[in-house]
Parts: C-alpha cells; structure tokens; sequence
C-alpha cells in the first residue's frame, strides 16, 4: 500500500510520518533535497542555488528526484510530496498508484500558536515547545545546555505567510485525492498517540 501524508506546517506530519515508517520506506522530498545539497552532487548544487533564491524546485525535477529514490520500493510513505496537482499528475503517469492520502487538519490559529512557542537548540537542533514540551531550565537545552531561539520561520508574520502559500498550494491538490474519494482527513488537534490512532484505523480499513 502506498499513501500520502499531508498536512500544514507546524501540523505534526512530520511526527506522525515517523511513527509510521515502522510500517512503510519514507519517501521524503525535503530529506531526499537535503541529502543532494549536503552530499554536494551536481544536482545538490543545482538545488541548493534555486532554494538559496528563495525558489521551489519545478515539478518535474521534485518528481524525477522522488522516483529516484523510490525506484523499486513497496508500501511507500510520500511525506512533502506531491505540493501540488502537477507532481500528482506525473505520479500517477509514473505508474505510483496511491491507496490512500491522510491529511491531518489543524486550523491555522493553533497552527500559529503552536510554532511562535517552539524552541529549537542552536547547538544540537533539538525541539522543545514553551506549554507543550518545555526545557527543564528555561532557555536551556535538556541534552546539550545549548541556548534556546525561536526560527525566524517560526515567528508568527513569517507562519502566516508560509500557511497562505501552503494553502494557496495544497488545498487544490487535498480537493483533487477528495474527489478521487481516497483522502481521509484526521484531527490533528488531538495528543499524538491519538492521532497515530486514528490515522492506523484508517490504514487497517484498507
């Protein structure tokens, strides 16, 4: 079985989908980037100078690396890919059939809320949250003692941009796998065991 992880930054996806790789080959767009831009491949390269530019890669190029990197795989776990109907499209023209497509919903003000209040240690990147999971000594990482900061990403003006072009992106594509009656929307406002529930329900009901 191969499904699609979706949901807005600051959602939990990214929590989620690694609860599930017991279960599935995570197929990662972000990872699969990151990993030619540190390995220094001239396709890394090339990615690094089109996101250093404040760019999405095209369609095209994102789908091609994916395939890459899923060639010959089962039960896969496509998390950050498709964004849009595009890369969908030239999924399935890859022959990718896609069973399932989960999308945790959570309303952009918890959204907000949840990432103006993350930490990440400079030191280590560890990720602590002020209410949720706060560090034992405030400002201080648990593990390494490194100091604590809020990502510039993570500031409230900069999430409400990233959720506009989020949204602006994906909502056609979560309408697109809606009418193709395989999208399963879950409560991603819930404790993360709950929506690891939920989300393994939907699963085994395949």
């Amino acid at each position: 079985m191969n499904i699609i992880i979706l949901g807005k930054p600051g959602s939990g996806k990214g929590t989620q989908a690694e609860l599930l790789e017991k279960h599935f080959f995570h197929a990662s767009a972000g990872d699969f980037i990151r990993e030619e831009v540190k390995k220094g491949t001239p396709l890394g390269k090339r990615y690094n100078k089109i996101i250093a530019n404040g760019n999405l890669l095209p369609d095209k190029e994102v789908t091609s690396l994916v395939l890459k990197k899923t060639k010959g795989r089962k039960n896969i776990m496509f998390d950050g890919f498709p964004r849009t109907i595009e890369q969908a499209i030239l999924l399935e023209k890859n022959h990718i059939k896609i069973d399932k497509v989960i999308y945790i919903k959570v309303p952009d003000k918890v959204i907000i809320s949840r990432l103006s209040k993350r930490m990440t240690c400079e030191k280590c990147g560890a990720v602590f949250h002020q209410t949720v999971n706060p560090p034992k000594k405030k400002g201080v990482c648990d593990f390494c003692k490194g100091k604590l900061y809020v990502r510039d990403d993570d500031k409230p003006n900069v999430v409400r941009n990233r959720l506009r072009i989020y949204n602006k992106e994906t909502k056609p594509l979560i309408d697109y796998y809606r009418r193709k009656k395989i999208l399963y929307e879950v409560d991603g406002n819930k404790e993360i065991k709950v929506i690891h529930r939920d989300i393994i329900k939907i699963l085994k009901s395949f």
